[in-house]
């Protein structure tokens, strides 16, 4: 059975042949079909220490003691693509398409010319962000971060593992980066603009604020 997301995308398809193209339907079928309801938003987050011990566990270093060993990942683009990702509520497509050229530290901007959504945006980039691409080694293909997306699911499931952080997956850090940037940036309009959305709705199920610091806010 088709999901919500493949219906809604047959039906633009229809709809775009009937006005477009001149195909003649009498109505667009898609629209007869009960869609599927949307399923529970995750709202997956950081909780106490767990950013730094996930951190830890993508850290290169050799363990302590008699017998010593590597520990963390040698790959050293797994490490930044995650600090980026918290960054900037980037997806995991977005950076691992991310090239140098469309880069420029100075203005503390990424461009990513391909989305999910079809549009282009500019990121802005944190200081931690600028200062963890500065420190980068870099690819001669002129990729940001020269990962496959399995590399990058095999070493993220690794240290999640290590850091004992239950299910908790990659696309959850772009849930963690909206959040924090939502308290940096508390108009909409201004934060959809960061993270893509063009849909606000969507926007809502990629915010998950604590709810101590909006009683904070209360005062």
């Amino acid at each position: 059975m088709a999901g919500r997301g493949e219906c809604l995308k047959f039906s633009q398809v229809i709809s775009k042949a009937q006005k477009s193209w001149g195909i003649r339907l009498a109505e667009n079928p898609v629209a007869l079909l009960e869609k599927p309801k949307e399923g529970k938003a995750r709202d997956r987050r950081f909780e106490e220490d767990e950013e730094a011990r996930l951190l830890q566990a993508l850290t290169d270093h050799e363990s302590p003691g008699e017998k010593k060993y590597r520990q963390g990942t040698r790959n050293p683009w797994i490490l930044p693509v995650v600090i980026v990702a918290i960054e900037t509520a980037m997806r995991r497509g977005e950076l691992l398409g991310l090239r140098w050229a469309n880069v420029n530290l100075g203005r503390q901007t990424a461009f990513l010319s391909d989305t999910k959504n079809g549009e282009s945006r500019t990121v802005p980039l944190s200081k931690m962000a600028v200062a963890t691409l500065e420190a980068m080694p870099r690819s001669i293909d002129g990729l940001v971060f020269p990962v496959s997306p399995n590399a990058l699911k095999k070493a993220f499931t690794r240290a999640c593992a290590a850091a004992e952080l239950d299910d908790f997956h990659f696309h959850d850090l772009r849930h963690e980066a909206t959040s924090r940037l939502a308290d940096k940036l508390p108009n909409v309009i201004e934060l959809a603009a960061v993270t893509g959305h063009k849909d606000l709705r969507m926007l809502k199920r990629y915010y998950h604020p604590r709810a101590e610091n909006l009683a904070k806010k209360l005062g």
